[in-house]
């Protein structure tokens, strides 16, 4: 063989020797069920499929956090088990709750699990139409301020109040799949799990990553009635249209619990859409404290947060429908 022939067949060698080193890229999507909904997790540009690691993270923070499940750490404390020491997963939430409590003035409160329970949307599936005694008794239980964090151990004023991270734990799992896929370089994924949204970088051919927001009042269709850019965004979303009970007197009780009344009864808004450069269990927790509190009072803590950028539906005094936003597409 002469010499340049040589050179030339050494080169393709070599080239494809790299080639077989490197492992081809792809883009993923996931499907799947976790914390009692659904989830959709869409992953580019990387060499593996992460559906076991992902599977393996969602099982830690089931095991931490999840009421539904009896011997999570929290069901245990719930039961008032005394020696359970939590996990980083529990510390974090618990102190990202602790700082959103304070932030709007108690209106976000995960120890209000025992009316959510009496009230028919917890675990204990009780469906109950409380008295206004039964109300009051259950308010003693009632206040994030009589739960403390010492160390590892989780002190409750009294044994009977019952924490419910489930309005912000959701997004917390996003969260945490989001941290994961940033310790393995991926710079462009959307994370969904029962309607809360992470999303990071830019879809093929640098586009936005964009959702339609559903709207309240027509929730069959599928056109939606805004389109939101959530490029490098986190977003949550907390309706009473989605979750709702009736009773045969045509009394209406939502699964939002106003922390501060300790009733089931619906505030003056329908809908409510929260999208920030921040982590999804903060947008999570202030999605579910807007319903609680009611237009006005959500104004004020959007005034002093300026990341926070709001869609609202609400009742007018007139009993009509309207928007109330601050949202914009930068």
């Amino acid at each position: 063989m002469k010499l340049k022939n040589r050179i030339v067949y050494i080169i393709i060698l070599s080239v494809f020797v790299n080639c077989k080193k490197e492992k081809i890229k792809d883009n993923y999507t996931l499907k799947g069920k976790v914390f009692g909904t659904t989830y959709k997790i869409m992953y580019l540009n990387t060499p593996q499929n992460y559906q076991k690691s992902i599977d393996s993270l969602f099982y830690l923070v089931n095991k931490s956090l999840s009421t539904y499940i009896p011997d999570s750490d929290i069901s245990k404390i719930n039961e008032t088990n005394t020696s359970v020491n939590v996990d980083d997963l529990f510390v974090e939430v618990f102190n990202k709750s602790k700082k959103i409590y304070k932030e709007t003035n108690g209106y976000f409160d995960p120890t209000v699990g025992n009316l959510v329970n009496l009230w028919g949307f917890g675990p204990k599936n009780e469906i109950n139409n409380l008295s206004d005694e039964q109300v009051e008794q259950q308010m003693q239980y009632v206040g994030f301020n009589k739960v403390h964090l010492i160390g590892r151990k989780i002190i409750k004023d009294d044994s009977k109040i019952y924490l419910d991270f489930n309005s912000i734990a959701k997004g917390f799992g996003i969260d945490v799949i989001a941290r994961f896929f940033n310790s393995k370089k991926i710079d462009s994924y959307l994370i969904e799990i029962g309607g809360e949204i992470r999303t990071k970088g830019y879809k093929e051919e640098h586009k936005p990553w964009t959702i339609k927001l559903v709207d309240p009042l027509n929730t069959s269709s599928n056109n939606g009635f805004k389109i939101l850019n959530l490029t490098n965004r986190s977003m949550a979303t907390s309706g009473n249209y989605r979750k709702y009970r009736e009773t045969k007197d045509g009394k209406k009780f939502v699964h939002t619990i106003n922390p501060k009344t300790g009733y089931a009864y619906e505030s003056n808004l329908l809908s409510v859409s929260v999208l920030a450069p921040l982590d999804c269990a903060d947008v999570d927790a202030y999605a579910t404290s807007f319903m609680a509190m009611g237009l006005e009072e959500a104004k004020k803590i959007i005034e002093k947060n300026k990341k926070l950028q709001v869609i609202f539906l609400y009742i007018n005094k007139n009993g009509k429908v309207e928007e109330y936003t601050n949202y914009t597409h930068s």
